[in-house]
């Protein structure tokens, strides 16, 4: 799937509006609307907003698997988590299985 199909899919999963993703990516309504409806290839550094304004990284834009949004907690978590010993992330993980249970 190249960049522009991409976009659009995440677009359409998200139920966002071209309008929204120029607002959240910080980019001019009309570069959105050339990529989307022009098929227009995006720059990296566009890609690099687009990505921004979705919520995910490069590599998740570029992964086939399921994408993760990435939002400040997000990564204030994964921050904690690196920070882990393994036996603490055992720990941690043992711990947030059971606070999901029902």
């Amino acid at each position: 799937m190249d960049a522009t199909e991409k976009i659009k899919q995440l677009l359409k999963q998200r139920g966002w509006s071209a309008y929204r993703l120029a607002k959240e990516s910080d980019l001019s309504d009309s570069t959105i609307a050339n990529i989307i409806k022009r098929n227009a290839v995006p720059s990296v550094t566009t890609l690099e907003s687009i990505c921004k304004g979705f919520g995910i990284t490069m590599s998740q834009f570029f992964a086939d698997g399921e994408l993760i949004e990435v939002n400040d907690k997000t990564r204030d978590l994964l921050d904690c988590w690196s920070a882990l010993s393994e036996e603490q992330r055992d720990a941690a993980l043992i711990l947030l299985k059971k606070m999901n249970q029902k």
